[in-house]
C-alpha cells in the first residue's frame, strides 16, 4: 500500500487518463493501480497525495475527515490586516460559507521553485503572498476567497497535506517519493 507524496507541477491534470494532448499524472508516475486522495486544479501546483488504498484515499480527501491543507498564495495586490481577518472568518461565496480558517501574509518561501511560465508582473501593482490552512477543500475555494477579499489568485501552491509538507520532503516539480502510510492512521 504505497503513498505516494507528489509535487504536481503547473498545468498538468490532476488525472491518468489522456485529455486532449495535456499533460496528466501519467506523465510523471508510473506507478500501477494509485489514484490521487484529493485534487490540485491545473492551475495549482504543489503536494499531492496518491495511494492504492481505497480507505486510505477517502480518509484523506472527504470532508469528514479533511487532514489540514495548507496553501501558499501570491495575489494581486497587498494583503492587509483587513483583508487577512475576512479570510480568516466564515466568508460567504454565494453557494457556500467558508469554515474559519487560518490566513498569515508571509515573505515568499526561499525553497519555492520559479513557476514556468512565470506570472505576470505589473510595475503598478504590488503583490503579497498568504499562508492558508483550510481543513475544507471546496472546488476552486482558495481562489475564490482571495478574489472574493479582493486580492485576486496569481499563484497557488499547496505546501502541505496533514503530517507531509514541502518544506519537509523537498520535491521540485514532478518528483515523487513513497512514504509509510502508517504517517497518516
Amino acid at each position: 500500500m504505497p503513498l505516494i507524496l507528489f509535487n504536481k507541477p503547473f498545468q498538468v491534470l490532476c488525472q491518468f487518463s489522456v485529455q486532449d494532448g495535456r499533460e496528466t499524472l501519467a506523465n510523471y508516475l508510473d506507478i500501477p493501480n494509485i489514484y490521487p486522495a484529493g485534487r490540485l486544479d491545473a492551475d495549482s501546483e504543489g503536494l499531492l497525495l496518491l495511494t492504492d488504498d481505497g480507505k486510505l484515499q477517502h480518509k484523506i480527501a472527504h470532508p469528514d475527515h479533511k487532514e489540514a491543507k495548507t496553501y501558499l498564495v501570491q495575489v494581486d495586490g497587498v494583503a492587509d490586516s483587513e483583508a487577512l481577518a475576512r479570510l480568516q472568518a466564515p466568508l460567504d461565496l454565494g453557494d457556500f460559507v467558508t469554515k474559519p480558517c487560518k490566513a498569515v501574509r508571509i515573505a515568499e518561501p526561499e525553497w519555492l521553485w520559479p513557476r514556468n511560465p512565470p506570472i505576470r508582473a505589473r510595475q503598478d501593482k504590488p503583490t503579497s503572498w498568504i499562508a492558508i490552512t483550510l481543513e475544507e477543500g471546496k472546488n476552486r475555494q482558495v481562489r475564490r476567497m482571495t478574489a472574493a477579499v479582493g486580492l485576486p489568485t496569481l499563484r497557488l501552491v499547496r505546501s502541505s497535506i496533514g503530517p507531509f509538507s514541502l518544506a519537509t520532503h523537498p520535491l521540485m516539480p514532478g518528483e515523487f517519493i513513497e512514504v509509510p502510510a502508517s504517517s497518516l492512521r
